[in-house]
Order: structure tokens, then C-alpha cells, then sequence
């Protein structure tokens, strides 16, 4: 049996079972899982290997790919909630310049669910052109959509980031990583991060390639096989909104994900224990402080969009800024009004509002969770849902 560390109440011993299981089968190197249930934490929990000759501690820290997605999702229904952003108003009447290429008439949730068509970049930035920012809000204010705004979605893999946080610098002044650190992490306590603080590197668990097992797994998912087909296809919209948008040397995608790289879409770090009590303060009251009202996080979970993805080219459902059930990209039945986000890494959490819930699972061990390959998270949301019902 593997040894693991931390604690879990009684209720949730179906969460550390599944758990050991995923390290007994040999699928995990390292991991975390936390879950707040009514504003407590009650899993808090880890194991294996951060490094060849590291063991993954408490405090140990991760990459979250697009599950960043989730950090930056929450500022911007901070602000919705406190009336300084409007999810209905233009876009351009807070950055006039993307209103240029047709863009005008954009508004916010329409970012926030995919629906706006600004998905590409052309030419792809670089990493000065990362690194500068203004270069980064000037190609986007001159980008043209992919397809008629409003009238359908696709995954906006990098932009997404990139959009909502240009808005919410005119808003605040602050930069979207700031205004989390802030106002979200700071209050709460969170080891949580849009980008990574140079002292906290020592802390950062090595990722690790899926297995071939893995990798099969995934890609014999027959909901799946289109977006298989695009990745290899230069083409194809998936390939030009990841690899054809940034210039990184190696694999676009894996570079993305760097926090140094400081793309808000994917470029964040942290662990479960501050993933899964962000959600859970989202929905409900921890250590005196809820995030967003309760109809404001109904608004956040509101489906925006639903269907056939143009970019991912399978079904996928979004809210405002997050991911919902249903379609292959959401690992495991739980309640239908949760909301959250997974990442390319492994990485998966979300909030469920009908539970008082807050989960979250952070491996280094990287998956095909792009393509439904990851039983490990599965197994994991599925006991946190049967333990919360029971």
C-alpha cells in the first residue's frame, strides 16, 4: 500500500481509498487532493514523488495549464459582483481599441464562454512579445474572430487569459495576477498563483509525460477522434489558437503552461488545498469570507454555451469563465450546478453549489485529460460526490 499523507474525515474515506488506489495501480507519481465541504476543509491529502529525489510535501506546488482559467474566471465575477464589470456591456467600452476587425459589439461573457471567436493570433507572439504586454493587447485588439461572434463556440485556449485580463487592468490598474494575488489569495490564504513567484520555484513538483497507456486510453475515446485528427493538422483551428499563436520553441502547449511565459490562460501554479478552498468560497462562506454572492455565482455557472465546440471539435457546455458537466471534458458524474475548470496537466477542481463543495486533485504525472484519458480524477470526483450525497 502507498503511504499517504494528511487527513480525511470519516464521511470522505471513499476519497482517500481512491486515492491510494490511483498510486497502488502505479497511475500517480505525486499528487494532492483537498475538499471543503459547508466552508471546512475536509480531505486534505498527498503522496509519492514531487522530483527524482523529492517526496511531495504539504506545501508542494504545480502547474495548472488551463485550469488557471478558473483563477482568472474568479476575478472577473469578483468584479461583476461588486458592479465594476457589466457581463453584457461591449467589451470596447472598456478597451476601445478591440473594437476594431468587427469586435465592437463583443461583450464580456461572451469571452468568459468561449462564444466571441477571437481564438487565434497572426503572427504568433513571441516570448519578448509575452514578456512586454503591450504587444500582447495590441494583437488581440487587431485580431479578427474566427467565426461570427455570439452565433457559436470554441475553446479560446490562450486568449481567453489575455482578453479578461486586459479588461480588468482598465477596470482596476492592476494586472489580472495582481488583482487575484490581491484581492482572492491574500484574504484567503491561498497558495495560488497567476504566474510564479522566483521563491516559490524550489517548491514546484517536475512534471512528468502520460504513459502510453494513458495516452491510448485517450485516444480511444471515439467522442473524441476529431480533436485527435486536429491536433495533427495544421489547419485546423485547434492547431492555429495553440501552436500556430505563440512562437515557443518545443511543444507550444507544454511552453504555454509555463508560468514565466505569463499567459493567464494557462500559466498559473499551486496546489489542491488552495484550488479546492478558492471553489468552495465561491459558493459559500470559509473563515468569514465569500467571494461571490449567491446569485452571482449563479451567474457564473449559467450556461453560456453549449454544444459542438468548433475548436476542441466535441461537445462541451461553459458558464462564464468555467467549465460545466457534461461532453468528454469533464471528468466524472457529480452534481449538475458544479462549475470549475481542468488543465492539461492532470489538474482538475470545481465548486458545487447544491453541496457547499469545493474539490480539487493536482497531479505531476501529466495526462490526456484534453482527451478524455484520466480515470485517476474520475474515480476521485465521483467518491467526493457519493460522500457528499450520503
Amino acid at each position: 500500500m502507498s503511504e499517504i499523507h494528511g487527513w480525511c474525515e470519516p464521511r470522505f474515506d471513499a476519497v482517500r481509498e481512491a486515492f491510494a488506489r490511483n498510486f497502488d495501480e502505479g497511475r500517480e507519481l505525486g499528487a494532492s487532493v483537498a475538499v471543503y465541504r459547508r466552508g471546512r476543509a475536509v480531505v486534505d491529502l498527498w503522496g509519492g514523488r514531487a522530483g527524482p529525489d523529492t517526496a511531495w510535501e504539504q506545501d508542494t506546488i504545480t502547474l495548472l495549464a488551463s485550469a488557471t482559467k478558473g483563477l482568472v474566471a474568479a476575478a472577473a465575477m469578483l468584479l461583476v459582483d461588486r458592479g465594476l464589470l457589466d457581463l453584457d456591456t461591449p467589451i470596447a467600452a472598456y478597451w476601445p481599441e478591440f473594437a476594431a476587425g468587427g469586435k465592437a459589439d463583443i461583450p464580456l461573457r461572451w469571452v468568459l464562454g468561449h462564444r466571441s471567436g477571437v481564438v487565434t493570433v497572426d503572427p504568433p507572439l513571441t516570448l519578448l512579445d509575452l514578456e512586454g504586454g503591450t504587444a500582447v493587447s495590441e494583437a488581440l485588439a487587431a485580431a479578427v474572430p474566427a467565426w461570427q461572434p455570439g452565433r457559436a463556440h470554441g475553446y479560446h485556449c490562450l486568449t481567453m487569459g489575455w482578453l479578461v485580463g486586459e479588461v480588468v487592468q482598465r477596470v482596476t490598474g492592476m494586472s489580472v495576477q495582481r488583482f487575484f494575488a490581491k484581492e482572492i489569495a491574500g484574504p484567503l490564504g491561498l497558495d495560488l498563483h497567476i504566474g510564479l513567484p522566483d521563491a516559490r520555484e524550489r517548491r514546484l513538483a517536475d512534471l512528468v509525460p502520460p504513459t502510453e497507456e494513458q495516452l491510448l486510453q485517450g485516444r480511444a475515446n471515439p467522442e473524441l477522434a476529431d480533436l485527435n485528427q486536429a491536433i495533427c493538422d495544421p489547419a485546423s483551428l485547434f492547431h492555429r489558437s495553440t501552436f500556430g499563436s505563440v512562437a515557443l520553441a518545443g511543444n507550444p502547449l507544454a511552453a504555454a503552461s509555463m508560468p514565466q511565459a505569463g499567459i493567464p490562460s494557462c500559466g498559473g501554479a499551486g496546489n489542491a488545498a488552495g484550488l479546492a478552498r478558492m471553489y468552495a468560497a465561491l459558493v459559500g462562506d470559509v473563515d468569514g469570507i465569500r467571494l461571490l454572492r449567491p446569485e452571482t455565482a449563479d451567474r457564473a455557472r449559467t450556461v453560456e454555451a453549449s454544444g459542438m465546440d468548433l475548436v476542441l471539435r466535441c461537445r462541451t457546455s461553459y458558464g462564464r469563465g468555467f467549465m460545466l458537466p457534461g461532453g468528454p471534458m469533464w471528468p466524472g458524474e457529480c452534481s449538475p450546478t458544479a462549475f470549475g475548470h481542468p488543465g492539461v496537466t492532470g489538474v482538475f477542481a470545481y465548486a458545487d453549489p447544491d453541496h457547499e463543495l469545493g474539490f480539487a486533485y493536482v497531479p505531476n504525472r501529466m495526462t490526456e485529460l484534453i482527451t478524455g484519458g484520466d480515470d485517476r480524477v474520475r474515480r476521485l470526483v465521483e467518491a467526493t460526490h457519493r460522500c457528499a450525497c450520503a
